[in-house]
């Protein structure tokens, strides 16, 4: 092996400092939250390759704003017909009516269906983005958050997204353009009259710019309302053998309704402001209609003015009353969406693993920990200057009581984690300069904690980058594992469908698929964290064998409580405090009559009443 160099070893070490203490930085010198209008203008941004749907919203919703104004102008001729007593115009009006629908039938169609497409589209997008960022993400950020509130945001915030971006931009155009057609109308049919709705402006603007700072804070509550609904349920759906078992359904429901009426509030906090706000602007256009009508009915100012001229002045005048009611009520929406863009923005800018290596070749297995120490966020330490040498193809067993650090170790070694100091070198090289991809595919690893799929048996062995092998290899791995015989059992064999998370296999039989996936990677380095853990004495025997034979010329790291099953390690490591207190072969170890034989002893005896 060669040894790396002091100097190489202090500037690893200074560099994962400095990586440590930008996280550490006051909170006055950390980059600000974004603006809501900083927010809105990268959402925007999404959808802007949708310009094309989005000129035919603009037109879809010109012709209905278009139509606005057909109806007074047709108010206005039936009006005057009836007046004038020219039958011959009457006979034409039904026909325009319909005419007149059909158009605007046409322009509400066009605009809704491509503001539906930019919207869905958006949803799509933003929901594979987040995904895929999820798939990029150290581990530490998801020790920091909980899985309801991860999985939050990919379902509820990103669809909430939509009300801030194509909601908001439809009703915008729609009745944005609306109110511009029609005031135009009126500036053109009576100028002076119509500057009177101008004078509300102001307060309404006011009210406008209150209720966004409520909608806002609103809306980042209901976010975390919803996070918190979502945790819990995914929590009861997960363990809910321990909750029926422990009789925890009262505690659960107590913990739901909690969470429930804090996002019930928030959202009725929403309600109650916009039932106050919509109306307030409805009252202010209302007192300036009062006024522009009772103007209007002045006979010094219709002097002039026909009656169809006059009704069509009220109908544009009364017509806008509801597009302005709906261009307020875009507000809330706006405000709920930047609020959820902000929270999707924060998961999309989160630092991802860093991965600066380059190094793809295969590794022998040799593993050098050199001084290596780890310390959790909270200040826990896990390891403590840790220094240990693994040559290629040795097994090493690590024990220790819970908490000595022992999982820790291996965690370190797939860079799940990174240390806070020291080093570790597989084949000499730093574990930083070998690619992530090609360091984990070099990594067979059998967790304590057996993860597997929604899906078929063939693809929980056979999972990632292993759906490449061949039937022969699949089955020789589920032979060694001895779990080919109850697979085959099975409705559908390999294709038979083990529900979520295997629930439908018992303790032992999952655990053996997670073998057969570890033995299927054929990996240079193999890490048995618990690995007959969850499995009766028969068939931790069988494995036992199997796990030998896979075990011969690679390096493997075994972390064991049954110490009865590592006897014939290569190298036996006692760990406490994230230290290492004896190490040494099992026979060296009994001899020395220190702490790792006080425990053998200990686990022996246990076995043996097991056995009997």
């Amino acid at each position: 092996m060669t040894k790396p160099s002091p100097k190489d070893a202090s500037s690893t070490t200074s560099l994962g400092r400095n990586d440590q203490e930008s996280n550490l930085l006051p909170s006055n010198l950390k980059p600000q939250s974004p603006s809501g209008t900083q927010t809105y203008l990268r959402l925007m941004q999404y959808i802007k390759p949708y310009w094309w749907a989005i000129a035919l919203t603009i037109i879809g919703f010109g012709i209905n704003s278009a139509t606005e104004i057909g109806i007074a102008k047709l108010i206005q001729f039936i009006t005057d017909a009836i007046n004038d007593g020219t039958q011959s115009d009457l006979n034409l009006f039904p026909f325009l009516i319909i005419l007149l629908f059909f158009i605007r039938g046409v322009g509400s169609f066009l605009g809704n269906y491509f503001s539906a497409l930019i919207s869905r589209n958006l949803v799509y997008k933003l929901r594979v983005e987040v995904f895929d960022k999820l798939l990029r993400l150290p581990n530490s950020f998801f020790l920091a958050n909980p899985a309801g509130t991860i999985s939050s945001k990919l379902i509820f915030d990103v669809e909430q997204v939509t009300a801030a971006s194509t909601d908001s931009l439809k009703t915008l155009i729609r009745d944005g353009m609306t109110v511009v057609a029609l005031m135009g109308y009126l500036l053109y049919t009576n100028w002076r009259l119509t500057l009177i709705l101008f004078l509300v402006l102001p307060p309404i603007l006011w009210l406008i710019q209150k209720a966004s700072k409520r909608y806002l804070k609103l809306s980042k509550g209901i976010q975390k309302s919803m996070g918190d609904v979502s945790h819990i349920t995914n929590e009861v759906i997960g363990g809910y053998q321990v909750v029926k078992n422990y009789g925890g359904q009262p505690y659960e429901q107590a913990r739901f309704e909690k969470a429930s009426v804090d996002n019930l509030k928030q959202g009725m906090k929403i309600v109650v402001t916009n039932s106050i706000n919509t109306p307030a602007v409805q009252l202010l256009m209302a007192l300036a209609f009062s006024v522009v009508i009772w103007l209007a009915l002045r006979p010094e100012v219709i002097a002039n003015t026909t009656a169809g001229e006059f009704i069509a002045y009220l109908t544009a005048a009364g017509l806008l009353s509801k597009p302005v009611r709906t261009l307020t009520d875009i507000n809330e929406k706006l405000q709920r969406g930047i609020a959820a863009g902000a929270s999707i923005f924060a998961l999309l800018d989160e630092v991802e693993e860093e991965d600066l290596g380059t190094h793809i070749e295969r590794v022998k297995g040799e593993i050098v920990f050199d001084n290596v120490s780890m310390s959790y966020p909270d200040g826990t330490k896990a390891l403590e200057d840790f220094s240990l040498t693994i040559e290629s193809g040795q097994t090493v067993a690590f024990v220790g009581k819970s908490g000595a650090g022992k999982t820790t170790l291996v965690n370190l070694l797939t860079r799940t984690l990174d240390p806070s100091s020291g080093n570790i070198y597989i084949d000499g090289l730093p574990i930083e300069k070998i690619a992530l991809s090609s360091l984990r595919s070099q990594i067979g690893m059998v967790n304590q904690q057996v993860v597997l799929f929604n899906d078929t048996v063939r693809h929980n062995i056979a999972y990632g980058d292993l759906a490449v092998k061949s039937e022969e290899q699949l089955i020789s791995a589920a032979k060694a594992a001895y779990a080919h015989d109850f697979i085959m059992q099975m409705p559908k064999g390999y294709d038979s469908e083990i529900g979520s998370e295997g629930l439908q296999l018992s303790g032992g039989q999952r655990q053996r698929l997670s073998i057969a996936r570890a033995l299927l990677k054929d990996a240079p380095i193999l890490i048995l964290d618990e690995a007959t853990s969850a499995l009766d004495n028969e068939s931790e025997y069988y494995i036992q064998q199997a796990l030998e034979n896979v075990m011969k010329d690679r390096t493997t790291l075994v972390v064991a409580h049954r110490l009865t099953t590592i006897e014939s390690a290569d190298k036996i490591v006692v760990m406490d405090k994230g230290r290492v207190v004896e190490a040494g072969t099992h026979e060296e170890l009994m001899s020395l009559s220190g702490r790792y034989a006080h425990m053998y002893d200990r686990d022996f005896s246990e076995s043996q009443l097991d056995n009997h």
